[in-house]
């Protein structure tokens, strides 16, 4: 057992104190055993929650989760901190920093009266305190772990303010039809490997569309997916109420009862 004078409030330092007792000799034998690498998955999961309480505008639960982030946080930075690499203030000083540098129409001389000039001066001087040299360095530099679609519409946003870019909506959306017709040429033939590869360019073309009619793709595939889980659900409500199982059923019977799901919902969206 280590010591430590519980309080009412506490506060940063606090929670700094606790994360490094935990890992002390005489703490927690499961945080000492704890790596960048062990919870590395704990941090994109509280991430998500993060993002889950904001979808259900839970100011409660935005709270506790914000905290199970700031954890994380520290707890990576103590982990560097025995290692004699970098510490919290570190990581504090060196975002400051960044925050300042990079705004320099707030904290400087540079004027900057639209976001549109905000986000050109940001880009200019992020290329040049990064060392990218190139529009491809600043492709180059979105995370490759961020999900799919959301690489695919920041990676198609910097290729726009380099030039690269469609000229307009109708353009991005006729591109669709263009990759689907490559993809319908692979099914044909039976190529499996341009089969992938067409379906990753059908999908990119479709993110490229979504960003020019100022949709957020990540945002629409997770809503249609929540749509479809919904009807789903009514889907098998109806088929069970008629003591059937729908594994066992042929998909044109199925297509029935998933009409009638549609005609439900539409329904309750009226009524709302």
């Amino acid at each position: 057992m280590v010591e430590y004078q519980q309080k009412n409030n506490y506060s940063i330092g606090d929670l700094l104190d606790i994360v490094r007792l935990l890992r002390s000799e005489g703490g927690c034998p499961w945080d000492r055993e704890q790596t960048h690498e062990s919870i590395r998955s704990d941090f994109l999961e509280e991430t998500c929650e993060v993002l889950e309480a904001i979808d259900l505008k839970d100011t409660a639960l935005l709270r506790e989760e914000l905290g199970d982030v700031l954890l994380q946080v520290v707890f990576h930075s103590r982990i560097e901190e025995e290692q004699n690499n970098f510490t919290f203030d570190e990581v504090c000083d060196e975002v400051c920093k960044k925050l300042i540098v990079r705004h320099p129409h707030v904290f400087g001389e540079v004027i900057a009266d639209t976001s549109d000039e905000v986000l050109k001066n940001w880009d200019s001087i992020k290329m040049e305190t990064k060392g990218q040299e190139t529009y491809t360095d600043t492709l180059k530099s979105v995370a490759s772990t961020l999900p799919a679609l959301m690489r695919a519409q920041k990676v198609g946003k910097r290729a726009m303010r380099a030039g690269m870019d469609f000229r307009c909506a109708d353009d991005a959306i006729a591109c669709i039809s263009a990759e689907k017709a490559e993809l319908d040429k692979a099914v044909t033939m039976g190529d499996n490997v341009n089969m992938e590869e067409e379906i990753g360019d059908l999908l990119f073309s479709c993110v490229n569309a979504a960003r020019h009619l100022g949709i957020d793709a990540e945002q629409a595939l997770r809503a249609s997916t929540d749509k479809f889980i919904k009807r789903f659900s009514i889907t098998e409500e109806l088929v069970r109420n008629e003591s059937l199982d729908m594994k066992e059923l042929p998909i044109e019977e199925l297509d029935i009862y998933w009409d009638k799901a549609k005609k439900i919902i539409m329904e309750e969206n009226k009524n709302d």
